[in-house]
C-alpha cells in the first residue's frame, strides 16, 4: 500500500467514526479532541456538534486559522501536563467523546506517550462515553467496540467506558 493509499484510509476511517460516534454519544458531556494538528477533525466535530463545547489539546498550535478554536477552548501545552490539570478543573468523567490523533513516526515513542495517556484519559471519559484513537490504548475500565464501527480492525481504536459497578449494581431490580 502506498503511503497516499494509507492517508486516504486514515482519513476515511477518521470521518466515518467521527460520523458514527457523534450520534452515539449522550448529549451531555465535554467533547474533546486532543491532538489538533491542521485542524480537519476539530473542523468536522464542531460542525457534527454544533454549539457543543469541544477542548482542544495541542503542544504547538498551527492549525489552519479557519479550524483553530477559540482561546478559551484551546488547552496549549505538554498533553501530559495538561490533562491532569483540566480533569481537576472539570472533574473526572466529564466527557461524552475523546478524539486521540497523536501520532509520530516514531512507534516506540507512540507506545510509550499512549502507554502514559491512557490512564490520564479514561478519567475523564464519562460511563458510556466513547473514546477514538489512531493507536491502540489501555483502557481496563472500557471495552474495545472497534469491531462494531465497521473500520477495518488494527486501522482505528474505539473504547466504550463501562458503567462504574456500583452504578451497574444500582440498576439491577
Amino acid at each position: 500500500m502506498t503511503r497516499l493509499d494509507s492517508a486516504i484510509r486514515r482519513l476515511t476511517a477518521q470521518r466515518e467514526l467521527l460520523d458514527w460516534a457523534t450520534g452515539e454519544i449522550d448529549d451531555t458531556g465535554l467533547v474533546l479532541e486532543v491532538g489538533l494538528g491542521n485542524g480537519r477533525t476539530y473542523d468536522h466535530l464542531r460542525d457534527r456538534l454544533p454549539g457543543r463545547r469541544i477542548y482542544v489539546f495541542e503542544r504547538t498550535p498551527a492549525a489552519h486559522p479557519a479550524c483553530t478554536p477559540p482561546d478559551e477552548f484551546l488547552v496549549v501545552g505538554d498533553i501530559c501536563d495538561t490533562l491532569p490539570d483540566f480533569a481537576q478543573r472539570f472533574g473526572s468523567r466529564s466527557a461524552a467523546l475523546i478524539h486521540v490523533d497523536i501520532g509520530t513516526g516514531n512507534e516506540d515513542l507512540n507506545r510509550l506517550l499512549a502507554l502514559r495517556l491512557s490512564p490520564l484519559i479514561e478519567t475523564l471519559l464519562q460511563p458510556g462515553g466513547l473514546l477514538l484513537a489512531d493507536r491502540a490504548l489501555v483502557m481496563p475500565n472500557c471495552t474495545d467496540v472497534s469491531s462494531q464501527t465497521g473500520v477495518s480492525k488494527g486501522r482505528y481504536f474505539v473504547y466504550r467506558r463501562e458503567p462504574e459497578r456500583a452504578e451497574a449494581a444500582a440498576t439491577v431490580p
